[in-house]
């Protein structure tokens, strides 16, 4: 069959095909460009930007991450999607109203930080210039993601690709421009990256305005306080988890250490790609399917997201030593060591999330924060005495032990809702995660033990791909088997 005839087959079936997997597709395809352009550019800023500097930037990133939290109340995450569904008919309105309330908050924040630069310039480690650069992108990025969240919402992904390949483009070619031109490349690399995202956001700020008229309604202002007031330490826990270990590395053995960190932590986040896409997809199918009962529906999807995110973790662990030196010189070198305890973070990320989901259907947001709260406490906790005593490899082992005992409350929450809205019917299948998290425990540990055996590890990898190729059959019946296994 030739090229052309096989392009029609595709075109013609893809023409087939309903509305949900087609919109499915393409924003699958958004997020796996938008973040694979950010990861492919990984290799060439660290190449570009000494550690010292590239670790500037990783604590720029992660305070940018936690100030979005507080400063803007993430209303983009949680409520806003909630109310979509809330206020259907009024989507306009209750757009503008949300990007009212995050400008007014991140306005209200920038005048406590003028109030007192100096005493804000120690506690971030960065200089006015910088944090001047953040509060751009928090004023302005906010209404790009409410944009986007309601276009994946009503199913239109043509303008969302579209957006979606110029930022990702346009962000690493001006940083790659702006770091070449200049001696402080630290500087460079922020100022570009927050100028470009900052410039996108502007327009779907306008935009929102002008589509709503009102940045102030009493009722929805109300709703989204209400809300996700309660939702703060859940969301803000979530970014300490990921981002503080980062922030204390730098403090407690340097700069230089938080750069080879975070390209270890960038690297295991490849996986991410295809279990925040999945999730993405599969939030709005959750939400249709627990209010039409579909709970099987439920039970089969949660779980093609438990097995993905096995596979990926599980490859990431394998082959780490080889990303490490596509994505990074040799200076980066021992971040390998890394790569497996922050590669089963991301799994438990996903895993997590399947639970979280279900409690922000039933607004038991309450009940979210506490669990999440004690988890990023206890992460901060490790992480201050383990990055002391050990260096900050320690680091991610703090962290995939408190992203599993945070997988685990988020479990006995999920059963607690499963027994009061849902008559004690399993919708996600727990023996299965367990199973997994029992197995990618193990190949943990192998990988470890096999880093500095190359042909060792290369065998088992050999051996691996050999079983299932010969068992592909068998695999194949028993996933069928597990997927559709009703309680």
């Amino acid at each position: 069959m030739s090229v052309k005839k096989v392009l029609e087959k595709l075109l013609k079936t893809y023409r087939s095909i309903g509305i949900g997997v087609k919109v499915s597709i393409w924003f699958t395809f958004c997020n796996f460009f938008q973040k694979g352009i950010s990861m492919l550019s990984v290799p060439i800023f660290t190449r570009l930007m000494t550690t010292d500097e590239y670790g500037v930037y990783s604590v720029y990133q992660s305070w940018y991450q936690i100030l979005t939290v507080i400063v803007t109340l993430n209303l983009s995450a949680g409520v806003y999607n909630k109310g979509l569904v809330k206020y259907e008919d009024d989507k306009e309105r209750f757009t503008s109203s949300m990007q009212g309330l995050s400008t007014i908050t991140t306005i209200l924040f920038f005048y406590i930080y003028l109030i007192a630069i100096d005493f804000w310039t120690k506690v971030f480690e960065l200089t006015p210039i910088y944090m001047l650069s953040m509060f751009m992108e928090l004023l302005l990025v906010p209404a790009y993601s409410y944009w986007s969240a309601r276009q994946r919402f009503e199913y239109r992904y043509k303008g969302l690709v579209l957006v979606t390949v110029i930022m990702s483009l346009s962000s690493p070619i001006i940083g790659i421009a702006a770091v070449l031109s200049s001696n402080n490349k630290a500087f460079a690399r922020v100022v570009s990256y927050a100028a470009v995202q900052a410039c996108i956001g502007m327009i779907f700020f306008i935009y929102n305005i002008y589509k709503g008229k009102k940045i102030y309604i009493k009722e929805y202002w109300g709703y989204a306080l209400a809300f996700n007031l309660p939702l703060i330490p859940h969301y803000l826990s979530q970014i300490v988890l990921n981002q503080a270990d980062r922030i204390m590395i730098s403090r407690i053995v340097g700069v230089s250490a938080a750069a080879i960190y975070s390209v270890a932590y960038n690297i295991s986040l490849i996986m991410s790609l295809f279990t925040n896409a999945i999730n993405s997809t599969f939030v709005p199918s959750l939400y249709n399917s627990l209010k039409k009962k579909e709970y099987d529906n439920i039970k089969k999807n949660s779980s093609y997201v438990v097995i993905i995110a096995a596979v990926l973790t599980a490859l990431a662990m394998l082959f780490g030593p080889e990303l490490i030196a596509i994505f990074a010189p040799t200076e980066y070198q021992a971040a390998v060591w890394i790569i497996p305890p922050v590669s089963m973070s991301v799994y438990f990320i996903a895993v997590y999330a399947l639970f979280v989901n279900i409690e922000f259907y039933f607004e038991k947001t309450k009940y979210v924060m506490y669990v999440s709260v004690l988890g990023a406490a206890l992460n901060v906790f490790l992480n201050w005495v383990f990055i002391t005593k050990y260096g900050y490899i320690a680091a991610g082992y703090t962290t995939v032990f408190c992203y599993l005992l945070f997988s685990a409350g988020h479990y006995l929450l999920y059963k607690y809702l499963s027994k009061k809205y849902l008559a004690g019917i399993s919708i996600i299948n727990f023996k299965l995660i367990g199973a997994v998290t029992i197995a990618l425990m193990i190949v943990m540990g192998a990988v470890l033990a096999l880093y500095k055996i190359t042909i060792a590890r290369y065998g088992v990898i050999f051996a691996i791909i050999l079983v299932a190729v010969a068992k592909r059959d068998g695999i194949i019946d028993t996933l069928k088997t597990v997927l559709s296994k009703k309680k």
